[in-house]
């Protein structure tokens, strides 16, 4: 099992449960594309430069497109919009890409929150794949709500 860690900014639609898949979209196959499966876990960290873990959930399902047209990429986003929960301003960067991955997950649930520590990854990708999340947990840095 992977675990993959997320800077993610709508974590009330994630708490709430109104929101139970997430998207990826690029013009290539970039993270996390093909990399994700059912079973993984995904830490929501907080895109607000604090890097602090809020909530967690498993995932159920993943879907990794083929190449897309514009048109069948736009169709994919809209029949999955309920699950998705995109604004207006989403749904139209996201129509489009050639490439999608679609990752499903029952319910995300709140953890004590946790920093974690960025800098092994060169990348500053949103997605970060991590092996054991105590590796980049930042030790004595629980933070209390």
């Amino acid at each position: 099992m992977k675990i993959w860690t997320m800077l993610y900014i709508l974590m009330q639609k994630l708490l709430n449960r109104t929101k139970r898949m997430i998207l990826r979209g690029a013009a290539g196959r970039k993270l996390p594309y093909g990399q994700v499966h059912s079973g993984d876990r995904l830490f929501f960290v907080e895109n607000d430069g604090t890097c602090l873990v809020h909530a967690r959930a498993e995932v159920t399902m993943v879907w990794n497109s083929t190449p897309l047209n514009a048109e069948e990429s736009r169709q994919v986003i809209e029949r999955n919009q309920e699950q998705l929960q995109l604004s207006s301003k989403q749904l139209q960067r996201w129509s489009g890409k050639r490439y999608l991955v679609l990752i499903g997950f029952e319910s995300a649930i709140p953890v004590e929150p946790f920093k974690i520590d960025r800098s092994e990854y060169g990348n500053m990708d949103d997605w970060l794949p991590v092996e054991d999340i105590e590796h980049v947990k930042i030790e004595n840095h629980t933070v209390k709500a």
